[in-house]
């Protein structure tokens, strides 16, 4: 199977999945500012979660531009990453509706760390797929942000049950850390080419 059904269908995912999020802002009724306020909650979590889908399907562009063989065990890999993207709009809404408090804090959290692990296992199928050798392989490194993201998200868990603003910001702090543009695919590819 070629690698582009695949791109084109997550992404088509990854489309709706924005889409869902941004429909559960309503719109206020008023239309002086002071109606914005019981929504900005909602927005705040709503730009953080674009932001990290938007991560998301930028290193999945990415990293599909190295991948020549895809197989059965790379569409399940995928698909489990799609699943839990997809539950994105879920945990977002319930963090914003409910004012950032511990628990949705917390599933917010969870989902994260299991976007994280999936784009791990991900990652490991596709290395399986085309070897340690691989301009793929060459590309990924020692993938540090990956694990230190993993950490990241566990301990912001914990901690959304202590203090969930030291959690939402611990979310933030990741999200920046993916935000500062990785070329390591871009140089992998200049190389190959």
């Amino acid at each position: 199977m070629s690698r582009n059904r695949l791109e084109a269908f997550s992404d088509g995912v990854i489309a709706i999945i924005i889409t869902i999020m941004v429909l559960e802002m309503k719109v206020p009724h008023s239309t002086d500012l002071a109606a914005l306020r019981p929504i900005l909650p909602l927005f705040l979590s709503y730009v953080l979660s674009f932001i990290y889908v938007g991560i998301y399907w930028n290193n999945h562009h990415h990293l599909f531009h190295l991948v020549h063989k895809v197989d059965g065990g790379i569409l399940w890999a995928n698909l489990h990453l799609l699943f839990w993207l997809s539950l994105i709009p879920f945990v977002t809404g319930w963090m914003g509706e409910n004012h950032f408090e511990r628990l949705p804090v917390a599933l917010y959290g969870v989902v994260l760390l299991c976007c994280g692990l999936a784009y791990y296992i991900l990652t490991r199928a596709l290395l399986a797929r085309h070897g340690e050798g691989s301009a793929l392989r060459r590309a990924l490194g020692p993938d540090l942000k990956g694990k230190i993201s993993v950490v990241l998200y566990a301990l912001a868990i914990v901690l959304a049950f202590v203090n969930h603003w030291i959690a939402s910001g611990i979310y933030v702090i990741v999200a920046i850390i993916w935000l500062i543009p990785d070329r390591r695919v871009e140089r992998t590819l200049a190389d190959t080419k």
